[in-house]
């Protein structure tokens, strides 16, 4: 079984990040009533070039904070694989 890694995270960074999902969640429901509503197609693909907008903002904090916390501790731990695990999510986001 391949081992589950773990972020402890404060109260704080949880609600904060928490409350964007919600509202990607709410903008994203939003979206779907305008598909329903046959809302012309302009109006939904702005709506969901705001989603994607705000999706890459949150992954773009989730990974700053990764390397500023996670990233930092495995490599003063002498554990530089995580170097290849960041280059993968770098690889990803192209």
């Amino acid at each position: 079984m391949e081992e589950v890694k773990v972020k402890r995270r404060t109260e704080e960074e949880k609600t904060a990040i928490v409350n964007r999902l919600k509202r990607i969640t709410g903008q994203m429901n939003g979206i779907v009533r305008m598909v329903e509503e046959d809302r012309y197609c302009d109006d939904v693909l702005i709506q969901l070039s705001a989603v994607d907008k705000a999706i890459k903002a949150l992954a773009n904090m989730l990974l700053d904070a990764h390397m500023h916390t996670c990233l930092v501790e495995h490599i003063k731990a002498g554990r530089l694989e995580a170097v290849d695990e960041i280059v993968d999510l770098f690889k990803r986001f192209q």
